[in-house]
C-alpha cells in the first residue's frame, strides 16, 4: 500500500528498491520478432508484468501479437512492446520503429472513442518532448481497432514539430499504412540507437505527486536537471541534514530556495515520501499554506489511489483514502491548530513547509487568533510559532522551508526575513541555506549577519535551484518575465529568442486568444485562463473576478465539465493558481498594473472608480501576482490585453493601450 512510505526513520537511508525493468517488456528486429513464437513472446510480457495478470490481458496480447506478426510481415525496424510511458504511469502498447519513423500504436477492441486517440496522442507527444532520440524524427499515433475490417486509408496530417495527428485504422491495412513514404531526416537513426535514447520527462506537480504517492521510483517520473542533477542534489542534501539530525540528535532548518517553476514543491514532495530504513514509526508530513495546492494534490491522490485499488479489486471508501491522503500533505493551518490544541510534540520529526515566504507575520497571525481562535495577545509570528512547535522536541527535529523568490502575493505574507528573525530567540536550531539568500534585502542580510556571528549558519550550493523546470520548452521563462515586469527592455529583448520553442503572443480580443490557445493544445493538454485578483473590470468581457472557482474542478476535471479550465469560462487568481501550472494559459490583463512611459502604475478599484496603490508592500504584491500568472503554463502562453471603451470611464482605452504597446515594442508577435 501506498500509505506504507509514510513511515520511517532515518537511521540510515535506504531508497525504495529500484525495478530495474527494460523500456520496453519485449523488444526486438521485426525480422526475429516475426519468426518468435507467440508463446515465447507472450511469455515475456506476463514475465515483466507488476500484477497478476487476468485472462482478458492475455487474450488482448495473444491477439495483438498475432496482428503485428502477420502485418509486419517483410518490414525492417525495430518492434516494441508495452513501452514504458513513466511520466504518464502508462505503456504503450507497441512502437514500431523502421526507417526512423516512429510509430507509436494503441489496440482498441471496442467501438471507436474519442479518448482512444487522446490518449495514443498523448504517448506521441511524450516521445517527442521528452525522449531525445524522438525529438528530430516523425512520430505517428495510430489507434488500431481490432474488430474492423474498414479499408478506407485514414489521411495523415503533422504538426511543425513532425507529430502526426492521431488516426484510427483497421488492422488489414497496417502493413501498406506503414510502408507508405514519410518526410523523415536526412540522415538515418538506427534502431539501436533509437532504443537508447535517454528518456528525461518533466512532469507536472500533479503527475509527480501520484508516481511519488504510489511509490514509483522518482528517477523514471523526473527529468532531474540532466547538466547538473540540481533536483536530485538537493533533496540528496536533505536526507543528509534528516540523518545528522537523528545521528546527533540535533534540531536543524533549512531554507531551499530557487527560481519560480525550479522544482521546490517537488523536492517537498519527494522528502514527505522518502522511505527510510526500519525503526521507530516517525514520519514526514509536507505542509502548505497554498490551500488551492493541498485541495487540488490531495484530491488527484485521493482519485488516484482510489482507482488504483479498485482495479486489484480491492474495496475501499474514498473518504477512507482521502484519510490516508492528509497524513502525507495538509493545510499548514491546520498542523498550527493541532498544536495549539495540543501542547505536545507533534508527531511528525520533520516537516516541509511549502511557500514558506507566505507564513503570517505578527500582526496578521495576532488578527486571525483573535477573530477564528479567540486567542488575545498572540504575540508571536507564524514563522515564530511553527518553529517553536518543533522545538517541543528534545531529542531532534528536520525544518524543510521552501522558499520562492519574489511570490509574496498577499499583505500580512512576512516572507523569509521573519523566519530568521525568528531563529534569534531559539538558539537550539542550527541553519542550513544557500549562498544566493545573502544576495536579497537588506533587512536579511543584517539578520544573517547577526546569526553568522553565533557560528549558528551553514551555506550550501545545494539548497538552491538554478533552472527551472516546469516548462521543458523554456527553462529562460522566469528570467524573461522577471526582466519584463522589472521594465527591463534591453534585458527583456535579449531574452526573448531564447524562447523560441516557447510561443508567447499577444492580442486585443478575448475570442482571439481563445481561439489561439485551444488551436495549440494537443491531446490532453490542459489549458486556461488567467488573471489577476485585482481585474475588476473584465466583467464586461464576461471574466469576473469575483466567481470563486473550485481548483479541484477547474486542474482536475475534463472537457466536459463546465467548471473545468477547458472551458475558458472561468478564470484562477494568483491565489489559486500559484503553485500548480498549466500546458498552455491565456493571461487576461486589466488596469489593475498599467504601463505609463517608463514605469508601471499600480491601482485599485474601489466600485467606482480606479485608485492609485501608494503602499510600497501592496504595489510589490500586485507585481508578484503578475509574476505568478506569467509563469504557469508550461508550453506557451496568449497575453490578452483588452482595448478598453471610451464611452466607460472605468475601461478607457488610455489604461490599457500602454501596456500593449510595451509588450508588443518587446518583440511579442500580435496575433492579427
Amino acid at each position: 500500500m501506498a500509505k506504507d512510505c509514510r513511515f520511517w526513520h532515518p537511521g540510515k537511508v535506504q531508497p525504495a528498491p529500484k525495478i530495474h525493468l527494460p523500456r520496453a517488456w519485449y523488444a526486438a528486429d521485426i525480422e526475429e520478432f516475426c519468426r518468435t513464437s507467440e508463446s515465447s513472446i507472450l511469455g515475456e510480457l506476463i514475465a515483466h508484468a507488476e500484477t497478476e495478470i487476468v485472462s482478458e490481458q492475455t487474450q488482448a496480447w495473444q491477439e495483438q501479437i498475432r496482428i503485428l506478426q502477420r502485418e509486419l510481415e517483410g518490414l525492417h525496424g525495430l518492434i516494441a512492446l508495452e513501452f514504458n510511458i513513466p511520466r504518464m504511469g502508462r505503456r504503450a502498447d507497441a512502437i514500431v520503429f523502421s526507417e526512423s519513423v516512429v510509430w507509436v500504436l494503441e489496440f482498441k477492441s471496442g467501438n471507436p472513442q474519442a479518448s482512444d486517440l487522446e490518449q495514443v496522442w498523448d504517448y506521441a507527444l511524450d516521445l517527442k518532448n521528452f525522449h531525445s532520440a524522438s525529438h528530430d524524427l516523425p512520430v505517428i499515433p495510430l489507434v488500431i481497432y481490432t474488430a474492423q475490417n474498414d479499408t478506407t486509408w485514414p489521411k495523415l496530417t503533422c504538426d511543425s514539430d513532425q507529430v502526426y495527428h492521431p488516426v484510427k485504422l483497421s488492422p488489414i491495412i497496417l502493413h501498406d499504412f506503414l510502408q507508405q513514404k514519410i518526410p523523415a531526416p536526412t540522415t538515418a537513426v538506427t534502431s539501436q540507437n533509437w532504443m537508447m535514447g535517454i528518456y528525461r520527462p518533466t512532469p507536472t506537480i500533479i503527475e509527480a505527486a501520484r508516481a511519488l504517492y504510489a511509490r514509483h521510483d522518482v528517477q523514471d517520473i523526473l527529468h532531474y536537471d540532466a547538466e547538473d542533477g540540481n533536483l536530485a542534489l538537493t533533496s540528496g542534501k536533505i536526507v543528509a541534514l534528516a540523518q545528522q539530525a537523528f545521528q546527533h540528535r540535533q534540531k536543524i532548518i533549512c531554507f531551499v530556495t530557487g527560481v519560480p517553476g525550479s522544482g521546490k514543491t517537488l523536492v517537498g514532495l519527494k522528502t514527505a515520501t522518502q522511505k527510510w530504513s526500519m525503526g521507530d514509526s516517525h514520519h514526514a508530513v509536507y505542509l502548505s499554506g497554498n490551500g488551492p495546492l493541498v485541495d487540488v494534490l490531495s484530491e488527484a491522490l485521493t482519485r488516484d489511489e482510489w482507482t488504483r485499488c479498485h482495479q486489484t479489486g480491492k474495496a475501499v471508501h474514498k473518504n477512507r483514502v482521502r484519510q490516508n491522503v492528509k497524513q502525507f500533505i495538509q493545510n499548514i493551518h491546520h498542523f498550527r491548530d493541532e498544536c495549539l490544541r495540543n501542547p505536545a510534540p507533534p508527531s511528525e520529526h520533520v516537516v516541509i513547509f511549502d511557500e514558506a515566504q507566505r507564513a503570517w507575520n505578527q500582526k496578521k497571525t495576532a488578527n486571525f487568533m483573535l477573530r477564528r481562535k479567540k486567542i488575545s495577545n498572540f504575540s508571536k509570528s507564524e514563522p515564530y510559532y511553527l518553529i517553536s512547535c518543533m522545538d517541543r522536541f528534545h531529542d531532534w527535529a528536520l525544518i524543510v522551508c521552501l522558499v520562492g523568490q519574489g511570490q509574496e502575493i498577499n499583505e500580512g505574507e512576512a516572507g523569509i526575513q521573519e523566519w530568521m528573525d525568528s531563529l534569534h530567540d531559539m538558539p537550539a536550531w542550527q541553519i542550513h541555506l544557500a549562498p544566493e539568500l545573502k544576495n536579497q534585502s537588506q533587512e536579511i542580510r543584517t539578520a544573517l549577519s547577526s546569526l553568522s556571528e553565533k557560528n549558528r549558519l551553514q551555506f550550501d550550493d545545494a539548497l538552491y535551484l538554478s533552472a527551472s523546470v516546469r516548462s521543458f520548452r523554456a527553462e529562460n521563462l522566469s528570467a524573461f518575465v522577471q526582466s519584463l515586469l522589472a521594465m527591463d527592455k534591453k534585458a527583456a529583448m535579449e531574452q526573448l529568442p531564447n524562447l523560441k520553442k516557447y510561443p508567447i503572443v499577444i492580442c486585443r480580443d478575448p475570442q482571439q486568444a481563445k481561439d489561439w490557445i485551444r488551436q495549440k493544445a494537443r491531446a490532453s493538454d490542459r489549458y486556461g485562463l488567467l488573471m489577476s485578483s485585482k481585474a475588476f473590470r473584465l466583467k464586461p468581457l464576461a471574466m469576473d473576478v469575483r466567481v470563486k472557482i473550485n481548483p479541484i474542478h477547474y486542474f482536475l476535471n475534463g472537457r466536459d465539465d463546465t467548471r473545468s479550465s477547458f472551458y475558458l469560462e472561468d478564470a484562477a487568481t494568483e491565489f489559486q493558481v500559484q503553485g500548480l501550472e498549466l500546458d498552455w494559459s491565456c493571461v487576461t490583463w486589466d488596469a489593475d498594473l498599467r504601463c505609463q512611459g517608463d514605469g508601471w502604475c499600480h491601482h485599485n478599484f474601489n466600485g467606482r472608480k480606479w485608485e492609485n496603490i501608494l503602499n510600497k508592500n501592496n504595489r510589490a504584491y500586485l507585481i508578484n501576482a503578475y509574476r505568478v500568472l506569467l509563469t504557469r503554463a508550461r508550453q506557451g502562453m496568449v497575453i490578452m490585453v483588452p482595448r478598453g471603451d471610451a464611452s466607460d470611464p472605468t475601461r478607457l482605452p488610455a489604461f490599457y493601450d500602454g501596456t500593449f504597446q510595451y509588450l508588443s515594442n518587446l518583440g511579442l508577435p500580435v496575433l492579427h
